[in-house]
């Protein structure tokens, strides 16, 4: 059985993906309050898998998880994209009349936002988690309020579902992340048997004119795929940044290469991990 840390409570969208993600495998779930608990776990047990969101199509990244990665020495094994579809629900016998205040995590309630300006009357509460909403509202009986969160956390915490779908945009996915420890990488990387066409790095470069371009001009030429970059600046060091790159590659030997020749260019470059590119699933 593996050991799967996530955020969030039993029936969150961490949860939805973990097992979607370990489909066929017996997994046990351990829920944190914060993405910085799911790293703490995997620290303490070395057999803990970690899962996390790390960006959203709509909500875009989850910077803070990008930092927390670099930092916790763990690797990027897999991902797995899911499509969020959020539901609106409350106590079995309460109906849409009852309903005057709606709790859920700040981003589910942004991505709903089209749907909540239909229901101006009704008070709009932030919360740690989309089904620790749910959860809280049927144990605590809270009469007059409903949450946003999965179909699949409703059903769990016996909740009535009054509409499903109310995400403004219907192409709504997550991308998760599982990172593990290293010393785990290689073993979990056999047992599931998967193409590496996927990386994710790190590097810092001089604040000079053209630096950045000559890295993108390189992992063009050995015909790297860049999916996503991101820049965050680092604390204490004025107009310097730190660059996180996903690039995807058909050719492992064409990307170990770029990687040699951006080298000299960088600094701190780090490997987040390398893996297989996770597809959209609804």
């Amino acid at each position: 059985m593996k050991k799967v840390a996530i955020q969030g409570t039993l029936g969150s969208y961490h949860d939805i993906a973990a097992h979607k993600y370990f489909e066929g495998e017996e997994i046990q779930l351990i829920c944190c309050a914060s993405f910085e608990e799911v790293f703490a776990a995997v620290k303490q047990d070395s057999q803990t898998i970690g899962m996390l969101a790390i960006e959203n199509t709509i909500a875009g990244s989850l910077l803070h998880n990008n930092e927390l990665l670099r930092q916790s020495g763990t690797q990027i094994v897999g991902e797995y994209k899911l499509r969020i579809s959020h539901s609106f629900v409350c106590l079995p016998d309460e109906d849409w009349d009852d309903i005057t205040e709606v709790n859920s995590h700040p981003i589910a309630l942004m991505q709903c936002r089209e749907f909540l300006g239909q229901h101006p009357r009704i008070k709009v509460v932030e919360g740690e988690d989309t089904a620790l909403s749910a959860e809280i509202i049927r144990k605590e009986n809270l009469r007059g309020h409903a949450a946003i969160c999965s179909k699949a956390a409703a059903e769990r915490y016996g909740m009535k579902v009054l509409q499903e779908g109310i995400e403004t945009n219907k192409h709504n996915f997550t991308r998760f992340l599982v990172v593990a420890d290293p010393w785990q990488v290689d073993e979990l990387s056999r047992h599931r048997n998967k193409e590496v066409n996927k990386a994710s790095i790190v590097f810092t470069l001089p604040h000079t004119e053209g630096s950045l371009s000559q890295v993108l001009s390189i992992l063009s030429f050995y015909r790297i795929n860049l999916t996503k970059i991101q820049s965050l600046p680092i604390i204490g060091r004025e107009w310097e940044y730190q660059f996180y790159v996903d690039v995807v590659f058909d050719n492992v030997l064409k990307y170990k290469q770029s990687i040699v020749a951006i080298t000299p260019l960088t600094k701190e470059l780090k490997i987040l991990g390398e893996y297989e590119d996770g597809k959209s699933t609804i």
